[in-house]
C-alpha cells in the first residue's frame, strides 16, 4: 500500500504502490531546495553534483535542458506563473529513474502543489497509480503545468477586451499602461514557453529505457500539441495587442493634432490683435486715430474686424472642423 511521509520541512515523499503489484513508485517533492536537501539527494541517489547545484532554489537556469546520466534523466523546464502582478518563470527540475521521480521547485507553481496535495489524499486520482511508472507520473505533472498556462492566457484575453473598451471609450492614457503590461506578460510567456516543444520532442526521441515507452507516446504527443497550441494562442494575442497599440497611438496622435490645430488657430486669430497693439503702441508722431476722441474704440474695432476676417477665412476653408 502507498503512503505519504514528510522527510523534512522541505522534503515530502509519496509512495505510489498499487496492491497486487511487485513494483512501486516514489515521488519525492522538494520545495525551495537548499544545502540540506541537496545533501540528502546526493546521499540517497548519488546524483551528479553539477545537476544538484543547478537544482538549488537560489540558482536560476537560463534555458531548459534534458540530459541522461548514470541510470536517470535530468530535466529542467520553466513554466509561467503569476507573481506580484506580473508573469515570471517558475523553474522546476526533475530527476527521473526506475521507480522514482524527484521534483524540485520554488513555491510559485500552485498547479504542481495542488496535484501533489490531491495525490496525498487519493492516489487513485493519478494515472501513474495503475502503471507505477515514473514516465507516466512525469506526463501527469507536465500536463497539469501546461494546462495551468491556459488560465494565464485567458487573463490576457480578458485584459485585451478591457483595453479595447478603454480605447473606444476615448481613455487612451489608461489604455497605454494596460497595453504595456499586456505586452510584457505576453513576451514573458513566449520567452518561457518557446523551447518546450523541442525539449519534449528530444525527450521522446532519446534511446533510453527511461524515456516514455510506446504506450505513452500518444500522451506525450498531446503535450507537444499543448505547447504548439499555447504558442499559437500567444502569437494571436501578440498580434492583437500590436493592433490595439497602433490604434491607440493613432487616436492619441489624432487628439494631439486636434489640440495643436486649436492652439494654432487661436494663435493665428490673436495675431492681428497683437500686431495692431504693437503698432499703435509705438511712440511715433502723427499716429492715426491716436489723438482722436474715439481713437481707442476705432482701434478696438479694427482689431476685432481683423480677428473676424481670420475666423471667416478659416470657416470658408473648413479648417474649424
Amino acid at each position: 500500500m502507498g503512503y505519504y511521509k514528510k522527510i523534512s520541512q522541505k522534503i515530502e515523499c509519496l509512495l505510489i504502490d498499487k496492491p497486487g503489484t511487485e513494483q512501486s513508485l516514489s515521488w519525492i517533492n522538494i520545495i525551495d531546495a537548499g544545502r540540506k536537501e541537496i545533501d540528502y539527494l546526493r546521499k540517497e541517489y548519488n546524483f551528479n553534483l553539477e545537476y544538484l547545484r543547478a537544482s538549488v532554489a537560489t540558482v536560476f537556469s537560463q534555458r531548459p535542458m534534458v540530459a541522461e546520466d548514470n541510470g536517470y534523466l535530468f530535466l529542467i523546464l520553466h513554466f509561467p506563473t503569476f507573481f506580484k502582478g506580473k508573469i515570471i518563470a517558475g523553474e522546476i527540475e526533475f530527476f527521473i529513474g526506475h521507480g522514482y521521480l524527484v521534483s524540485l521547485h520554488n513555491d510559485n507553481l500552485p498547479a504542481l502543489n495542488e496535484l501533489f496535495n490531491n495525490a496525498k489524499k487519493d492516489q487513485n486520482s493519478l494515472l501513474s497509480y495503475n502503471t507505477e511508472s515514473s514516465a507516466t507520473l512525469l506526463y501527469e505533472i507536465l500536463d497539469r503545468l501546461l494546462n495551468s498556462c491556459y488560465s494565464l492566457i485567458d487573463q490576457n484575453s480578458l485584459a485585451i477586451e478591457e483595453v479595447e473598451d478603454l480605447i473606444f471609450e476615448q481613455q487612451q492614457k489608461d489604455a497605454v499602461a494596460k497595453i504595456l503590461n499586456l505586452r510584457r506578460n505576453i513576451i514573458n510567456i513566449r520567452k518561457i514557453m518557446q523551447n518546450h516543444k523541442n525539449i519534449l520532442q528530444k525527450l521522446m526521441s532519446m534511446r533510453s529505457s527511461l524515456v516514455p515507452p510506446d504506450s505513452l507516446k500518444k500522451q506525450y504527443g498531446h503535450l507537444v500539441e499543448h505547447s504548439k497550441r499555447i504558442w499559437e494562442m500567444l502569437d494571436n494575442q501578440k498580434e492583437m495587442v500590436e493592433v490595439l497599440n497602433d490604434t491607440n497611438e493613432s487616436l492619441l496622435n489624432d487628439r494631439m493634432n486636434n489640440i495643436m490645430k486649436t492652439l494654432t488657430l487661436f494663435s493665428v486669430i490673436v495675431l492681428p490683435l497683437t500686431l495692431l497693439a504693437a503698432i499703435f503702441g509705438m511712440n511715433a508722431k502723427y499716429m492715426p486715430f491716436v489723438d482722436q476722441r474715439y481713437g481707442f474704440w476705432i482701434i478696438l474695432l479694427i482689431m476685432g474686424l481683423g480677428s473676424w476676417l481670420m475666423l471667416y477665412y478659416f470657416k470658408k476653408k473648413d479648417w474649424l472642423n
